[in-house]
């Protein structure tokens, strides 16, 4: 570290940033604070930071944003975790007693542009950053390129499988809008000099510190277990090997934290964990304590409740917020010893324990079956060992079976590498930079390569990536496949993205996904085709590529008969799965063979059916889109296609959807026919009936008029009419379509007020001439308004 000026450790904050002494809590810096300090709030470089768990990391980021806030500056704060940056808010009312505001950016509708734009402390998680940046250039999210500096909260996350790539192109992305400055912080890993040569950080604002520097000497071993042939009874052999590792330290007062694979595996093994201990006798928790015991009635969950009293607890994402504050606080105050995890805690909330065993290093994901968890959520969930201040020591424990025990300590001495992602969806990325406008030529694609970490990783480890030459033609390589797809046209050295490549970067999707929607789309457009179907449409959404490694095990697959027949039968099983569950779910009757994995594959099918429907409504028809819309409503609430419409009025859900439904009532025709006494004979208490019929009384409501129609014509003759269709509640756009005898005529897309569309009536050889007119709303789940006029032929 020569060359740098350094402050001592113990050194005040009140010395080093003193208008903003009061937004730290504490009033000096430890020894790796100070080491970095000068970079941070003396330079204008970009840093990056490697550091042990626990030793401080997030004063240096608040140091930063306090430098930018005290230039006039704006800070970005990037948190790995959607629950971290919730705790950032709430933390960071420090710097609004100072008069400064903290905004975090969550969904889209919950969006505040205005809070947006005026805050001085922006929080996002990677993916929503890379949905801001996607939108810069819209009002909404216009506040994104005044970003001064933007602070990367566990950089390593860039070799996630599934979010190592989205961060990487989100921060090349934002360097090449506003040229923020970049402060990367991250726990220990090998090639800190690859991320800075990436941000380009001088040698003077790059740190890699050591074990030295954490708070508490971590010891961390593998321990092995003996394999059997049952999953099941595998899991508890894994428990009983940490309950004996974790056991020593509770039984010495102090705590253990113990990593499991999933939600429900946190209450299992809570409950086996305390008979265990009490069959042990084992002193455990504060069962004499009175205020305790009557705090721990006020916890929502059953099963955590009775738990809680014992000393074991556990926490997951599941929890009500309520019952997760609770039980963070009681851990850190003692009350629980022994606590059981799924590991988005060790990214999450500041919770070390003097034990952390890790019980599963494999885990099923609904979309990709039994995995390995990452070796970064290994390393993370292990720099979790010891609370500074409490413990003169952490011990870390990895629990796995004798195969795989060389692998694991390898990681343990070694660490490791942290690599790029970015190749595994370079064509998605590279899609998403040309619709964005950003790329829109064949040099700013060369340009916007290397600019990602991938190009700066694979200049330094070229054995196990390619050399630059090699980069640039699989580049070049990826853009002609663009090309020839249809995503992008190319014009000589000119780029530009095809309105195919806007909607597949708009809704995040991978090439062939997309190409299969645009395919459907295209065969129901053809002349000769048949009207895009119900089935056509679930069973393209359940072949999609992103469920391809779904597994469905035999008790899976035996329900599948039950819920889909012969449907599906050419998919393979895991996607056959996905389908059961979708048509599963739009009657509200999952079985219970698959309900563990329901609710993510739902969420991901809402995703791609929303994504389908905005491809129909482009290339495809206002009819196909209506009835992808009815189909996403009856996925998502689970009811029937009659009533499906129900659900369009605003505060109606499947609950009360259901409940009008068994009263006869099935559309929002219905509700403003029978009025608030009619809803109230339905069910509905007279409060939320009023406010039922108000939204109502909004929505749509189309009436058709002919005129000019004859009642019959001459052969050989013809006549002109015309149909008008009027709208009487809010506009909405829509796609009507007149047909002749089941041949358009014509079709047109309007926002509806009122419209009027010529007629022609022509006498031919057939006998009659049915004339009908269909209205069909594109964005709302509500049947299609029908009305026909016959005129005979004489």
């Amino acid at each position: 570290m020569a060359g740098r000026t350094e402050y001592e450790a113990g050194v005040a904050v009140a010395d080093v940033l003193p208008a903003f002494a009061d937004a730290f809590p504490f009033e000096s810096f430890n020894r790796m604070q100070a080491e970095a300090l000068p970079a941070i709030v003396e330079r204008d470089d970009n840093v990056v930071i490697s550091a042990p768990t626990a030793s401080g990391k997030t004063a240096l980021a608040e140091a930063a944003i306090s430098r930018t806030l005290d230039a006039g500056g704006t800070a970005l704060f990037l948190a790995p975790l959607r629950a971290l940056t919730n705790e950032k808010e709430a933390e960071w009312d420090r710097f609004e007693a100072l008069g400064y505001s903290v905004y975090v950016v969550t969904g889209e509708r919950d969006l505040n542009p205005r809070r947006a734009e005026g805050a001085d402390i922006l929080v996002m998680t990677p993916e929503k950053a890379d949905s801001a940046t996607r939108k810069h250039d819209s009002p909404r999210y216009a506040f994104v390129t005044d970003v001064d500096c933007c602070v990367i909260d566990e950089v390593h996350l860039l070799d996630s499988d599934r979010r190592g790539a989205v961060l990487e192109v989100t921060i090349s992305r934002l360097r090449r809008l506003c040229g923020p400055r970049i402060v990367a912080l991250s726990a220990t890993m090998r090639n800190v000099g690859d991320v800075a040569g990436w941000l380009d950080a001088p040698e003077a604002c790059t740190f890699r510190f050591g074990e030295e520097y954490r708070p508490v000497p971590l010891s961390a071993t593998v321990e092995t277990y003996t394999h059997g042939d049952n999953a099941f009874a595998d899991k508890y052999r894994r428990l009983y090997r940490a309950l004996d590792l974790a056991q020593p330290h509770v039984e010495d007062g102090g705590q253990a934290l113990v990593f499991v694979a999933s939600r429900q595996d946190t209450v299992r093994a809570a409950e086996k964990a305390r008979d265990v201990i009490a069959e042990r006798d084992v002193e455990i928790g504060s069962r004499g304590e009175y205020d305790f015991h009557t705090d721990a009635q006020e916890l929502k969950n059953d099963t955590l409740r009775q738990s809680v009293v014992d000393g074991v607890g556990f926490h997951h994402a599941g929890l009500s917020k309520e019952d997760k504050d609770r039980v963070e606080d009681w851990f850190k105050s003692g009350e629980i010893q022994l606590l059981f995890s799924t590991s988005t805690l060790a990214w999450g909330v500041n919770l070390p324990a003097r034990c952390v065993v890790i019980r599963d290093t494999k885990l099923h994901d609904p979309l990709e079956g039994e995995v390995d968890m990452s070796p970064l959520d290994i390393l993370q969930m292990l720099g979790r060992a010891g609370r500074p201040g409490y413990d003169d020591a952490g011990y870390a424990h990895v629990v796995c079976d004798g195969a795989d025990a060389d692998r694991y300590r390898q990681l343990l001495a070694d660490g490791k590498p942290i690599e790029s992602r970015l190749a595994g969806e370079l064509d998605s990325h590279l899609n998403a930079e040309i619709a964005l406008g950003v790329v829109d030529d064949i040099e700013d694609v060369m340009g916007w390569l290397e600019t990602t970490f991938y190009y700066a990783r694979a200049a330094s480890a070229p054995e196990q990536y390619d050399d630059a030459e090699s980069l640039r033609e699989r580049v070049s390589a990826t853009l002609e496949r663009l090309v020839d797809g249809g995503f992008v046209d190319q014009s000589g050295f000119d780029i530009e993205p095809t309105q195919l490549g806007r909607l597949t970067s708009q809704f995040y999707l991978r090439l062939d996904t997309a190409a299969s929607f645009h395919a459907l789309c295209e065969r129901a457009a053809a002349d000769d085709a048949p009207a895009i179907d119900e089935s056509a449409i679930l069973r393209t959404v359940a072949d999609a590529a992103a469920f391809d490694s779904v597994s469905a095990r035999r008790d899976e697959r035996e329900t599948f008969g039950a819920v889909l027949g012969a449907e599906g039968d050419e998919l393979e099983p895991g996607n056959r799965k996905v389908l059961a569950i979708l048509r599963a779910g739009m009657s509200g009757t999952t079985p219970a063979e698959l309900q563990s994995d329901a609710w993510v594959i739902r969420q991901n099918g809402l995703r791609f059916l929303a994504a389908l429907r905005a491809f129909c409504e482009r290339f495809g028809s206002p009819q196909d889109a209506n009835l992808v819309r009815r189909i996403e409503a009856r996925v998502e609430h689970g009811i029937s296609a009659e009533a499906v419409g129900l659900v369009a009025i605003g505060g109606v859900g499947s609950g009360r959807a259901s409940k009008l439904a068994a009263a006869g009532l099935v559309d929002p025709t219905d509700v403003r026919r029978v009025g608030v006494e009619g809803l109230v004979d339905a069910g509905l208490s007279a409060g939320v009936a009023e406010r039922v019929v108000e939204q109502a009384m909004d929505l749509p409501d189309v009436t058709v008029e002919w005129e000019g129609i004859p009642e019959s014509i001459a052969s050989g003759e013809n006549a002109m009419a015309e149909v008008t269709v009027r709208n009487e509640g809010d506009g909405t756009p829509v796609g009507i379509r007149v047909t002749v005898n089941g041949i358009e005529m014509s079709e047109t897309t309007r926002y509806l007020g009122e419209t009027t569309v010529p007629v022609g009536v022509f006498g031919g050889d057939a006998e009659e001439l049915t004339y009908e007119v269909t209205v069909s709303f594109s964005e709302l789940p509500l049947r299609p308004v029908s009305d026909s006029r016959v005129v005979d032929v004489e």
